[in-house]
């Protein structure tokens, strides 16, 4: 099973199991992330499973969509490496990919 490793918005880091086929968003909620709302359930409409990606991981993922662009561009804490984890699909090739969930807006 591919490895995830979550780091809280208070910096403490822990490696979860992640099931092939979800949504990073899906690992992160299902392994007791409380802080990471993700309000809309992952439908790409309220941006509060934003996370700021690993930068070695940002090329092995798919391309951003613009709507998830546009749901970004209303957090103050964007950055270069801001990705929404509903539209992560997560599997093997992504074992290891470490994420930083984003301050609250």
């Amino acid at each position: 099973m591919p490895k995830l490793n979550v780091v809280t918005r208070e910096g403490k880091e822990t490696e979860v199991d992640g099931e092939a086929g979800h949504s990073v968003m899906e690992v992160i909620r299902d392994n007791g992330f409380d802080e990471l709302l993700a309000l809309c359930g992952g439908c790409c409409s309220c941006a509060t499973c934003h996370v700021h990606v690993d930068p070695e991981f940002m090329v092995k993922l798919p391309k951003m969509s613009e709507d998830e662009d546009d749901l970004l561009d209303s957090s103050e804490h964007r950055n270069e490496y801001s990705r929404l984890s509903c539209q992560i699909p997560f599997g093997p090739d992504l074992d290891g990919l470490r994420v930083r969930i984003a301050p609250e807006d």
